[in-house]
């Protein structure tokens, strides 16, 4: 494996790719769509292995014309209510409202796994880890809540809020990793690249 090469990057997130390209990983992106439902009674640790899992099925799947490339990166982030269940990317501006209402004022988990894997292999994954970082938000008023979400910053974002955007603003305290909240838990990435000779 060679770290000059680039990592494929198996998701459309571009935030995941800003995140990468800031610690000097260069990347391909490469994707393909999976089934992100939850099915009932999951737990989020088992719902983000096998999502995880079929990504990287996926993407290898359709990894045809990436060049020269060693590696493969997929990952997938959830968050997890107070309750315990899991928050999608809301379906509308509603279901966005009642993500923050759930939120607002108490402390939730957002998990990020993430696999690495050889690009053109079928065999088992070089490395998977799953993050958890608790966040805590601030109580949240009518009016804030409906102004977010008809600002459309949240809705391709799991829980229904982005924390490197305007929701920022609504959260109080961060226990983890920041940038697992935004989607990739950096640290831990390049930590396990560099073990694998892939950065």
């Amino acid at each position: 494996m060679s770290p000059t090469r680039p990592l494929v990057l198996g998701s459309a997130s571009p935030r995941r790719r800003e995140l990468l390209t800031l610690a000097g990983v260069p990347v391909v992106v490469r994707t393909a769509e999976v089934d992100e439902a939850a099915r009932a009674g999951e737990s989020g640790d088992a719902y983000l292995e096998r999502v995880a899992l079929a990504k990287l099925a996926a993407v290898r799947a359709v990894l045809h014309d990436a060049g020269q490339v060693d590696g493969l990166l997929v990952a997938d982030t959830i968050v997890l209510a107070p309750e315990g269940d899991i928050l999608g990317k809301p379906a509308d501006d509603q279901q966005a409202r009642e993500m923050l209402r759930r939120l607002a004022g108490r402390t939730h988990e957002v998990r990020t796994r993430f696999v690495l894997a050889e690009a053109r292999s079928a065999g088992a994954p070089l490395h998977a880890e799953t993050v958890a970082t608790r966040v805590t938000m601030r109580a949240l008023g009518d009016a804030e809540v409906e102004v977010y979400a008809a600002s459309g910053e949240g809705r391709d974002k799991a829980g229904g809020y982005a924390v490197q955007g305007r929701a920022a603003a609504f959260v109080s305290r961060i226990e983890g990793s920041y940038t697992n909240v935004v989607g990739l838990p950096l640290c831990e990435v390049v930590v396990a690249l560099r073990g694998l000779g892939l950065a």
